[in-house]
This record gives C-alpha cells, sequence and structure tokens, in this order.
C-alpha cells in the first residue's frame, strides 16, 4: 500500500477474532429470535450491522482516525480510485447481465441475496438504507479489507487478493448455497467490486477509500431497489 498505515498487532486480532462472530454467532443468535418471531429479519440484519459497527468504533477508532490523514492528503488520488473502480463495477456488472442472459436465457432472475434485501427494504426502508449505506460498508472494510486482505498483504500480495476476493464474494451468497448450489454462479457477480475494493484501498493507502466506494455502490443499488419496489 502507498500509505504506512496498517493495523497494530492488536487491531488485527481484534478484526480476525470478530470475524466468525459476525458470519457465524450473530446470525444464528438472531436468526432464532427471528423464527420465533420476536424481531423481523430488516431488524436482525441491521442489528447484526450496529454491533459489528460498535465494535469497530470501540477496537479500531484510531485505526480509522490514522486512515483519515492519508485520505485527505491524497483527496484526488482517492476520488479518482472511487470514480474510476465505480465506474469499472457498472461495466462488469453489465458484463455478467450479459453473461446471464446467455447462459439462462432470462435477465429476470435474480441474485437471492438482492431478492432478499429488495424485501426487508420494502418493509423497513428507513433502517435498511442506514444499514447499507453506512454501517455494513464500514464493518465489511475493517474486515475484508483492513483485517483480511491486510494482513495476508504482508506476507503474500497475490494470496492477499485471492482469498479476500473469494472470501467477501461467497460471504454474499454462502447462506443460499444451502438452498440451491445454483446460486454459487452469482458469487461471479461480487468478484470485480471485491478486487477492486481491495486495489483501491490499497492504491489509495487509506481504508476510507475502500469504505466510500462501498457506501457508493450500496447507496446506487438501494436507490435502485426502491425504485424495483415502487413499481
Amino acid at each position: 500500500m502507498t500509505g504506512e498505515n496498517s493495523l497494530t498487532k492488536k487491531e488485527r486480532i481484534a478484526v480476525l477474532v470478530y470475524f466468525p462472530v459476525h458470519i457465524v454467532l450473530l446470525p444464528l443468535l438472531l436468526g432464532v429470535l427471528v423464527l420465533r418471531e420476536k424481531l423481523d429479519e430488516a431488524t436482525a440484519n441491521f442489528l447484526i450491522y450496529a454491533v459489528g459497527t460498535l465494535y469497530m468504533f470501540l477496537l479500531l477508532g484510531r485505526f480509522l482516525r490514522r486512515e483519515f490523514d492519508p485520505f485527505c492528503d491524497r483527496i484526488g488520488r482517492c476520488a479518482l480510485q472511487i470514480g474510476g473502480s465505480y465506474l469499472a463495477i457498472i461495466a462488469f456488472n453489465s458484463l455478467f447481465v450479459l453473461l446471464l442472459y446467455l447462459i439462462s436465457g432470462d435477465t429476470e432472475i435474480m441474485n437471492p441475496n438482492n431478492e432478499v434485501i429488495i424485501g426487508m427494504a420494502t418493509d423497513r426502508p428507513g433502517m435498511i438504507k442506514a444499514m447499507g449505506v453506512f454501517l455494513a460498508p464500514i464493518v465489511e472494510e475493517l474486515l475484508f479489507r483492513a483485517g483480511l486482505f491486510g494482513s495476508l498483504r504482508r506476507k503474500n500480495r497475490t494470496a492477499a487478493y485471492i482469498v479476500s476476493i473469494l472470501a467477501f464474494s461467497l460471504y454474499h451468497v454462502g447462506a443460499y448455497l444451502l438452498l440451491d448450489l445454483r446460486y454459487l454462479f452469482f458469487v461471479l457477480q461480487y468478484l470485480p467490486a471485491s478486487w477492486l475494493l481491495a486495489r483501491s484501498y490499497e492504491k489509495s493507502g487509506s481504508i476510507w477509500t475502500s469504505i466510500f466506494l462501498h457506501m457508493l455502490i450500496n447507496a446506487v443499488s438501494l436507490a435502485g431497489i426502491e425504485g424495483l419496489a415502487s413499481l
């Protein structure tokens, strides 16, 4: 990375320890409450990311503060990374839609993760906007980019990209594979964004670049989902 800021050993441990909590423990715990009709699905998902955001600010607040300086010092470079990466994501997503059509002949087949978000956004639009635009990018960038990618990059840059890209992509569709293995195809849709988020972090030297890029991706996506829901 162009910047020298990185997680300290204690911060790295704090991030990596939270992985199973965020991916397994909290979803299982809150999933039980959803099944018992104590919580709705949107609230459960919001709580997962709200807890994660609180955890990250408490244990990695200093890291986020350190990372903000290089972002401000290289604001032009960071803005180019965000803008260029987002345009590339649009292009890659268009190619994915074309590939989906060539394989299935139907562009109406939807990513299962997007289907769930559409349902939650219809029921709790404000809550899902807050989760998607503000909470999720902070939690996921600290987990997958600062934590996983940053830790592995210290030893092997290629492995860091491969592992973080696959982990982030599988994270978004993994739960649905228990229902239908064909959903594995939608992992392809997340690969470009996963790569570009890691690349923007590496090239800019600040985790805030990938956080803001992630916020932009989710904000535009949620705006599109809101449009679909209103049809």
